[in-house]
């Protein structure tokens, strides 16, 4: 997930946007990545996840708006990271951490971009 997180810090720091093409593997690689070690993350790692689930999801929000050639594309990604978001959400939850300790990792990773 570091891999996918130091990518994603990236990919906010440039001036232009990826292409579809470039976003839709990213995505790919994210979902194959929390469908394979989910079971096997910490809690850290699940942090990370969803902060790049945020991420992903509000990317893909916007763009759906904009990109009508690709909208229903971005709009399923979107969800997919959403359900993510909540799944990862849940497991942290299970595992003692409140809502609002997330919200504040969620604020760290966000100022660290």
């Amino acid at each position: 997930m570091e891999e996918k997180l130091n990518k994603l810090k990236e990919y906010l720091q440039m001036e232009t946007e990826i292409s579809f093409e470039e976003f839709k593997e990213y995505y790919a690689g994210l979902i194959d990545s929390l469908n394979s070690e989910f079971n096997e993350m910490d809690q850290a790692t699940c942090l990370q996840a969803r902060f790049i689930c945020s991420i992903v999801k509000s990317n893909g929000e916007a763009r759906a708006h904009r990109n009508k050639a690709n909208g229903k594309a971005f709009k399923k990604m979107a969800a997919k990271c959403s359900f993510w978001m909540e799944a990862i959400d849940h497991r942290l939850k299970k595992d003692g951490l409140t809502q609002g300790a997330i919200e504040l990792a969620m604020n760290e990773f966000n100022n660290n971009m």
